[in-house]
């Protein structure tokens, strides 16, 4: 909702603001099309050369995100939790052999079965699977599994980023390409130089055109987005961190409850459940759990 009113402010102050002070869109407006097509062509060519095919997916629902948010809410904190002090309780009271056809097969487990939203994240699914994988197979010193799981977790986050960086390089590269296409817009205009004044101050009112998208478009569109797509993944990265935190705690020895209260203190505070709201939320698994 901000990102929209947001945008209809960037274009109704900047537009507006010119239009009171005596400007006419209509040369804009002229010039826009074939202006946009040498930009936005130029732009999109550009990215698609500097980048692969996963990133240019990534950046294509990156701007989705930029719109629809952070896909972790407040309940799917609370699910992880929950999902995590049923593993951690089932290791500590039944062993970790316990939980071996539940990682072997997290999509048939009556455990992760429970929380179908976070079972679509395949990351984190992996995740929590290799990490119980690694102390089935008797790797128990909290140090090195935590070592092991930030090298996951770096790896995750780089990959993650990489569209936002792309986007970010697109709007730091607009303005040089509006150049380029003001700079074509002046050849055609020396091209036409025995034209009378009024004509030839057309022509250059539309190369500049060229020269105010680029910019316009960079610093008011593309950049903000990837800001945008950089913060939501920052913030969607806790998520993980939470898994982390609660299977470290449990490693040393912490018993379930604490082990995710270890890990309540690790999500944003915008979507973290109060002590409370946990308690209850832990207190409505079925005793079958």
């Amino acid at each position: 909702m901000f990102q929209i009113i947001g945008i209809v402010l960037l274009f109704g102050l900047v537009f507006g603001s010119f239009l009171m002070s005596g400007g006419s869109l209509a040369p804009i407006i002229h010039a826009a099309p074939h202006e946009l097509m040498a930009i936005g062509g130029a732009g999109v060519a550009s990215f698609l050369i500097a980048n692969s095919m996963t990133v240019v997916k990534g950046a294509g629902a990156g701007m989705g995100k930029v719109f629809a948010g952070p896909k972790w809410k407040a309940s799917d904190y609370r699910d992880l939790l929950s999902l995590l002090f049923l593993l951690t309780k089932t290791m500590k009271s039944k062993g970790v052999i316990a939980l071996e056809s539940h990682i072997e097969n997290p999509h048939d487990s009556t455990i992760f079965s429970r929380y179908p939203k976070i079972m679509k994240d395949h990351f984190a699914i992996d995740f929590i699977c290799d990490t119980l994988r690694m102390m089935t197979m008797n790797l128990e010193d909290p140090h090195q599994v935590e070592d092991a799981m930030e090298k996951q977790l770096e790896k995750h986050h780089h990959e993650a980023l990489a569209p936002a960086h792309a986007i970010q390089s697109l709007a730091d590269a607009l303005p040089a390409l509006g150049i380029v296409a003001a700079v074509l817009g002046i050849i055609k205009t020396m091209g036409a130089i025995s034209e009378p004044p009024e004509v030839l101050g057309e022509m250059i009112g539309s190369a500049l055109v060229g020269t105010f998208l680029g910019v316009f478009l960079a610093y008011g569109l593309v950049a903000p987005f990837a800001t945008r797509i950089n913060q939501i993944v920052e913030e969607e990265s806790a998520f993980y961190k939470i898994i982390q935190a609660v299977l470290v705690a449990h490693l040393h020895g912490n018993a379930a409850q604490i082990s995710v209260e270890i890990g309540r203190g690790n999500v944003p505070s915008g979507s973290q459940p109060s002590f409370l709201e946990l308690e209850e939320a832990l207190s409505a698994i079925p005793n079958e759990a």
